[in-house]
């Protein structure tokens, strides 16, 4: 698995190229597309980034996921120089880096709303204007269920969390009582 530094590294120099050429919200997509197949197909993932398989073997699996993604030549070379450097373990970790570049650029922010329950358009409205006011950047939220929460809801904007699960609060309120 690669550091965060050099994801970064890597993203920032992709971004630099993407943008230099004019398609970086197309190399972006790439990316992501070959991230989330990774993620998907754990055989995909050991077998890309696995050194115990023949590097020609590797590249031509590579090549017939670049192409049904559809990849750029920039998105392809990439791809070639992760795989020729055994780094293909860090797609993942580059593309979540280069999303987010792409976001900043762009005055966008990702964020992760998690509730108890499903929550109706409304509330996700709701949510998605209170986090825009405190970023003062347009958000784009994803939402996901997680019953441990017992209720209420836990957002993450970027590198910060607002918790206000139950769960965190009747945790709060044990270690008051437990002084």
């Amino acid at each position: 698995m690669v550091s965060g530094s050099l994801a970064r590294r890597y993203a920032k120099a992709v971004f630099e190229l993407g943008n230099k050429q004019g398609n970086l919200d197309k190399i972006g997509g790439d990316l992501r597309s070959l991230a989330k197949a990774m993620r998907e197909s754990k055989e995909l993932e050991t077998t890309l980034a696995s050194p115990a398989i023949r590097r020609t073997d590797r590249k031509k699996i590579l090549d017939a996921v670049m192409q049904r993604v559809g990849a750029t030549p920039t998105t392809t070379n990439l791809m070639y120089i992760l795989l020729e450097g055994e780094r293909m373990a860090s797609v993942v970790a580059i593309s979540r880096e280069l999303d987010a570049m792409i976001e900043a650029k762009a005055g966008r922010i990702a964020a992760e709303v998690v509730s108890a329950k499903p929550l109706d358009h409304s509330q996700l409205s709701q949510i998605t204007a209170s986090l825009e006011k405190l970023s003062g950047k347009k958000v784009s939220v994803s939402h996901r269920e997680d019953p441990d929460l017992l209720g209420g809801v836990v957002a993450k904007l970027g590198d910060t969390v607002y918790d206000g699960s139950l769960r965190t609060q009747l945790r709060n309120m044990r270690d008051e009582l437990s002084k």
